[in-house]
């Protein structure tokens, strides 16, 4: 996103982060109402187009919206979007994305609240690296000739009970309802949305062997010193590295393995 779709997500965070701070707003009913918001508004070109058309009214849009969401939704939802049809956006598409950001901010608020948002980052990681290893599982995940209740029961016989139910609840909602990206990127996304409840930066460190508790403690004061936020460290084992570790910080490549410096060494020597 970009110019007012950015502006006007970054204002309705404002307000969904004010709902999510009460203890009496159950943030997963919110996750769940704005995700079916989503869905619809997906669905119906026609409605989204009509819903950020600049030349229409803001306050006529809201109203709309409080029509059709009526009995449909919580209040706090309803308002919540009619906040969002109020403001501007770049394209009509931006409203839908900004809708899922908002659900999947709901669920890992709900997370934060819990004490278990940690466990969430971690689990989302775990599963990206499973997909990324097991072809088969990310193609039975993929297919688009599979409906979304034969995905959901798988992903129900590999998560229930072994995560978190905010990582079940985020994943299948990525894998049933995709929207045209790929899962690795919508799993990045997710990790970031996740890092950004603390204002923390996710680093993807790969080594040789697993760190110990205090490697990982100095690791992530470096970095965090680095650059100036709490930094989360996603750890991946991998034995070809050979020695030394691999730091990401989303662009940014920090690479200290001994494999790379064995690569460097050789394209020296060919030159």
């Amino acid at each position: 996103m970009n110019g007012a779709s950015r502006e006007a997500l970054a204002a309705a965070r404002e307000r969904l982060d004010a709902l999510t701070d009460s203890p009496s707003v159950d943030a997963t009913q919110l996750a769940d109402e704005l995700a079916a918001v989503t869905a619809l508004l997906d669905r119906e070109v026609s409605l989204r187009r009509v819903l950020t058309d600049p030349a229409q009214d803001g306050e006529a849009k809201a109203g709309l919206v409080q029509r059709l969401l009526a009995g449909q939704v919580g209040g706090p939802v309803a308002d919540l979007v009619a906040g969002l049809v109020r403001s501007r956006w770049s394209q009509s598409r931006d409203l839908v994305d900004a809708l899922e950001d908002l659900a999947a901010t709901a669920d890992l608020s709900a997370a934060q609240r819990a004490n278990v948002l940690d466990d969430v980052e971690d689990e989302l990681f775990r599963f990206g690296r499973i997909v990324a290893s097991n072809t088969g599982l990310r193609a039975a995940l993929t297919d688009r000739a599979a409906g979304a209740t034969a995905k959901g029961e798988l992903l129900r016989s590999l998560l229930g009970g072994r995560a978190r139910p905010a990582t079940e609840r985020l994943v299948t909602r990525l894998v049933t309802a995709p929207r045209g990206r790929s899962l690795e990127a919508g799993l990045d996304s997710l990790s970031r949305l996740a890092a950004e409840r603390r204002n923390r930066l996710v680093a993807t460190v790969t080594s040789a062997v697993p760190l110990s508790d205090p490697q990982k403690q100095r690791l992530g004061a470096a970095l965090a010193k680095l650059y100036g936020r709490p930094t989360h460290l996603n750890i991946d084992v991998d034995p070809a590295v050979l020695g030394g570790i691999r730091v990401q910080v989303g662009d940014e490549v920090i690479n200290g393995s001994i494999a790379d410096r064995l690569e460097d060494v050789g394209r020296r020597m060919a030159s």
